[in-house]
């Protein structure tokens, strides 16, 4: 497979030889140089028209450590600022000649659009509301780490899901290796339908927390939101937050995951992300081994990211 745009162009298999693999460069990355020349030679672009730390910097840290030469294209200072498209900002970029790009935009679809502009592999780092797969990835290893199975494991997502890429490749890749997943929302921030959405939908934070083994808390997206959609956010804590005494609620031994970046004393206390059972740091290392794991299989190895 030459692309990376969404969970399901890996299914189950795919999943897990991701995950193999990135076992491999979790090993190299604590190393006291921690550096591989398994992509010498290869040129890889992030292509962010929207703002960014983690994944941006966790895909240039990953390309580097597999000894790729790294361009970033930053908006702000681009002749984007002068009206230039999208298509030929990527046929410009490619022209300089490089393998992959790094796409993320505000906009769902544009990655699928760009691998048909371009001959480099293109990889998904987020499209508008729509997915977002190497989280899913990191997300899935960081359980894994933690986890022997997920076959029959109970993952309760919580928050905004209407607006949450990240939720989106999270159900496909939890339920494709045989997890349970519950969404845990307001009505207001659940997407209008979800038909083929293999998943149960709860309101009650306080019922789901007792019986989850991994408990994901998404962030409030003020920034997508259009409407009202909470009446405020104090009260959407008073429901939906992990505060202090919501943590009592859950599971001894369950996990507690954020994508980030986290809205601290909205839907996670302070104190209750910095708890034990808390893998969200991790799910941050994880990041970096688990994309130069797709880097690798999409550029280093033949192209053999299968589904």
């Amino acid at each position: 497979m030459k692309h990376l745009l969404s969970i399901t162009d890996l299914g189950a298999d795919g999943i897990a030889e991701v995950l193999r693999v990135t076992d491999s460069f979790v090993e190299v990355s604590g190393r006291s140089i921690p550096k591989v020349p398994t992509l010498r030679g290869k040129t890889v672009v992030s292509l962010f028209y929207e703002e960014s730390t983690r994944t941006r910097l966790s895909f240039e840290t990953a390309a580097k450590r597999l000894s790729a030469d790294t361009m970033t294209f930053a908006v702000n200072s681009s002749s984007a600022k002068k009206g230039e498209s999208l298509r030929d900002t990527v046929e410009t970029i490619e022209a300089m000649g490089i393998d992959a790009v790094v796409v993320r935009h505000a906009s769902a679809g544009v990655p699928w659009q760009v691998a048909g502009w371009v001959d480099a592999s293109v990889v998904n780092a987020g499209d508008g509301w729509h997915e977002h797969p190497t989280q899913a990835l990191l997300d899935c290893y960081t359980i894994r780490q933690h986890r022997p199975s997920f076959e029959g494991l109970r993952i309760a997502i919580v928050g905004d899901v209407k607006h949450s890429r990240v939720a989106r490749s999270d159900v496909l890749a939890f339920t494709a290796l045989g997890a349970e997943v519950t969404l845990v929302a307001p009505p207001t921030l659940l997407p209008a339908s979800l038909a083929g959405w293999p998943v149960e939908v709860s309101d009650d934070l306080d019922t789901v927390l007792p019986k989850s083994d991994v408990v994901y808390l998404l962030r409030i997206q003020r920034e997508r939101q259009q409407e009202a959609l909470l009446p405020s956010l104090r009260e959407y804590t008073a429901r939906f937050g992990l505060t202090r005494r919501r943590a009592r609620l859950v599971a001894e031994g369950a996990l507690v995951m954020h994508p980030g970046p986290m809205n601290r004393g909205v839907e996670i206390a302070a104190e209750v992300a910095a708890l034990p059972n808390s893998v969200i740091t991790k799910q941050v290392a994880n990041g970096v081994a688990v994309r130069m794991a797709v880097l690798f299989l999409l550029l280093g190895s033949g192209g053999s990211l299968a589904a």
